[in-house]
């Protein structure tokens, strides 16, 4: 020994999960609803996909570069925003607008705020909001599956929920049709068994806690009945599944605790299913996940556990 004492800050231990293999996991998780895609609505789709992505790494680059801050491209985390973003997009979306989607969550939501970390917001979802408010009638242009190949009308049609509101319950797909992804919807949102195979990949490589899907879900399911709709069909529609476990269990933007989480997913499922009855827009899922990402600090606050002994009177 040289004499030396070594004094550094906390944490002593290091974890060999890092950001990257993390990404890389979500990366995998989201294939089987990539490939349904692409399935159903043809090699647009896929198109879609890498577009937004590369214009997400293209901005994350150039903004580190910018504001003189180390790169984290590799952190593979700008990959991932693009890939969410792209597959909250219709198969008609025009690939420029495709690409300011993804200039918009890099720039504007993510490195404007500090980088990974300290984003207040879910930059996807925030993305995909702001491009609503934007490009509404491109944002909600929908065909049919399988149309790129021919064999049915390629003309726009209707999403389950905009069904349902137009109380045209007769053309719904059916419960099977809605597991598989065979109708109009999000690049991404279709498929509930991929979004399923993905979500059960990630709480078995742990990456995150079943509590927010199943909480989230299981709200938009009880209050779903309570309404009179039909519940099932309910959570099946929509971004619903790609929301509760890929956007809302965001590490970022969603609480640390379970009783937190809890809270949270309880919160994004009320204002899903409030936004669906009664307000004008047929979906909440986007709206419901950024609204709980604004009050996760005061969440975290409330359901933190004190410290032993602070707050209480010294004897």
């Amino acid at each position: 020994m040289d004499g030396k004492l070594i004094v550094s800050s906390s944490p002593h231990i290091s974890s060999p999960v890092k950001t990257k293999n993390i990404m890389l996991d979500v990366i995998i998780a989201l294939i089987p609803a990539l490939i349904a895609s692409v399935y159903f609505f043809g090699p647009r789709a896929l198109a879609l996909v890498v577009v937004t992505v590369i214009a997400c790494v293209v901005s994350e680059y150039i903004s580190r570069k910018v504001m003189k801050r180390p790169q984290t491209i590799g952190d593979l985390s700008a990959v991932v925003t693009g890939m969410l973003l792209a597959f909250n997009y219709p198969a008609t979306l025009p690939f420029w607008i495709a690409a300011l989607g993804g200039v918009v969550a890099i720039v504007v939501v993510k490195q404007m705020f500090g980088g990974l970390g300290h984003n207040f917001a879910n930059p996807a979802i925030t993305a995909r909001v702001i491009l609503l408010t934007s490009f509404a009638l491109r944002m909600t242009t929908w065909v049919a599956p399988h149309a790129w190949q021919g064999t049915v009308d390629a003309t726009s049609t209707a999403t389950p929920l905009a069904l349902i509101n137009s109380g045209a319950t007769d053309e719904l797909p059916t419960y099977a049709q809605m597991l598989i992804g065979e109708r109009a919807g999000c690049l991404g949102e279709t498929c509930i068994i991929g979004l399923l195979i993905g979500g059960i990949y990630l709480v078995a490589k742990k990456v995150i806690s079943p509590i927010i899907p199943v909480c989230y879900i299981a709200t938009v399911f009880v209050l779903s009945a309570v309404l009179g709709q039909d519940p099932v069909m309910q959570i099946l529609s929509g971004g619903l599944f790609l929301g509760a476990i890929f956007m809302a269990t965001d590490y970022v933007t969603s609480p640390i605790t379970n009783k937190g989480k809890v809270i949270y997913a309880i919160g994004c499922g009320i204002i899903t299913v409030l936004i669906r009855q009664f307000a004008s827009l047929p979906e909440g899922v986007s709206y419901s996940i950024l609204l709980m990402n604004i009050l996760t600090p005061h969440i975290e606050n409330a359901t933190t556990p004190k410290t032993f002994g602070v707050g209480k009177e010294a004897k």
